[in-house]
């Protein structure tokens, strides 16, 4: 089987078919790809529509999350890998198994903590024997924010203490499968923090330095409007990074919140994901919640046109402040889109550290990506 540079598995999905349209825009002269999936009609339809829009066909490989042959297969034809079939911990396991297992690169969406953990357990070490490089989390989660700080970072003392509080403020709107990611990993919340825990156990940390996460609700940046501590995956992604870094200083701090510009906007807020986590634990009420909105539902592009996300990010250390700020368009769907697929043709094609295992963005691409996704419009700015 013919070699491409790299295959997307999930582009009939509603955010898959919008990386496979800036995939097909965005690759360089000369680049083969691939779309795969089960389905050979929908996928021929997809490769319709991006080469009537003047982009590059891409071929097609018959793979099944379900069919171990196939995504072995699939693995073994490609240099990248790409994800976007969720939930993750339902259906993304085996994509990472078969990566690994190849030794080729493989990137993904997931904003879920527990499928990350989980395949850290299974796969990291698979990984670093093959060579292998996954990558998760490269979209809205968690690219603003461990590739700002590492250009925060960068602007700071080397060899000090640094402690960073990123501030997100975003408007737009989420598509059927975030939600229904969403619902599911609130269901999952002791599953989650026992498969953390097992990790946290497993897991090295950096003997002569200190990464530790922070964050209480107070005012916001600049003291404008209220910032919430978020337990996103996003703050663990960061600190992941500084733990790998060591530009990251011997003593390192993150602290992760949303900013709100009014307080009864953050009280609204934390009821909401109440009633969500309330309702998300028994299987009568979970079910009521995922019908509410089909996994292949998305904001339209009107929609998508209007959303935004900024990223404001105060670093202090060495007596020195800087303060930088992440931003762009669409957060979930069209900027996830462009972060998903620049990360793959970075690992493609750019000149990166050599790294193996499970890792991050920042480790494994770093400037060379933060370069790629100024060239295609998202802001990365000191102010």
């Amino acid at each position: 089987m013919t070699t491409v540079d790299i295959a997307l598995l999930g582009a009939t999905g509603f955010t898959g078919g919008l990386t496979a349209d800036y995939l097909s825009a965005h690759l360089p002269a000369g680049a083969s790809w691939a779309i795969a999936g089960r389905n050979q009609a929908k996928l021929e339809a997809v490769a319709d529509r991006v080469e009537k829009a003047g982009g590059v066909r891409p071929s097609i490989i018959s793979a099944d999350t379900g069919n171990p042959d196939s995504m072995s297969a699939l693995a073994k034809a490609t240099r990248v890998l790409v994800t976007t079939v969720g939930p993750y911990v339902k259906h993304g396991e085996a994509a990472v198994k078969a990566a690994a297992e190849a030794g080729i690169a493989y990137v993904d969406l997931t904003g879920e903590p527990e499928f990350v953990d989980q395949m850290w357990l299974k796969y990291h070490t698979v990984a670093e024997a093959s060579g292998a490089r996954i990558i998760h989390a490269c979209g809205f989660d968690s690219i603003p924010y461990d590739l700002g700080v590492l250009y925060t970072v960068e602007q700071m003392p080397e060899g000090v203490p640094i402690s960073v509080k990123g501030y997100i403020r975003a408007g737009g709107t989420a598509s059927g499968g975030t939600y229904h990611s969403a619902v599911g990993a609130f269901s999952r919340v002791r599953q989650a923090s026992r498969t953390a825990g097992e990790r946290k156990r497993a897991e090295p940390r950096p003997p002569a330095r200190t990464i530790r996460g922070a964050g209480k609700i107070g005012r916001g940046a600049g003291g404008k409007g209220w910032a919430l501590p978020i337990p996103t995956i996003d703050p663990q992604i960061v600190l992941r990074s500084a733990r790998a870094l060591d530009r990251y200083g011997p003593d390192f701090t993150y602290s992760h919140f949303a900013q709100f510009k009014t307080l009864p906007m953050m009280v609204g807020t934390i009821a909401a994901a109440g009633v969500l986590m309330a309702g998300s634990q028994l299987s009568l009420t979970r079910k009521a919640l995922l019908s509410l909105k089909s996994q292949g539902d998305g904001p339209d592009q009107a929609t998508r046109d209007k959303s935004w996300f900024s990223l404001r990010l105060v670093a202090e250390g060495g007596g020195k402040t800087v303060t930088t700020q992440v931003s762009g368009g669409d957060p979930g769907y069209t900027e996830t889109a462009k972060m998903l697929s620049e990360s793959a043709m970075s690992l493609a094609y750019d000149d990166l550290p050599t790294v193996s295992g499970q890792t991050t963005t920042a480790v494994a691409m770093g400037d060379a990506l933060i370069a790629r996704l100024q060239h295609a419009g998202i802001t990365f700015r000191t102010l």
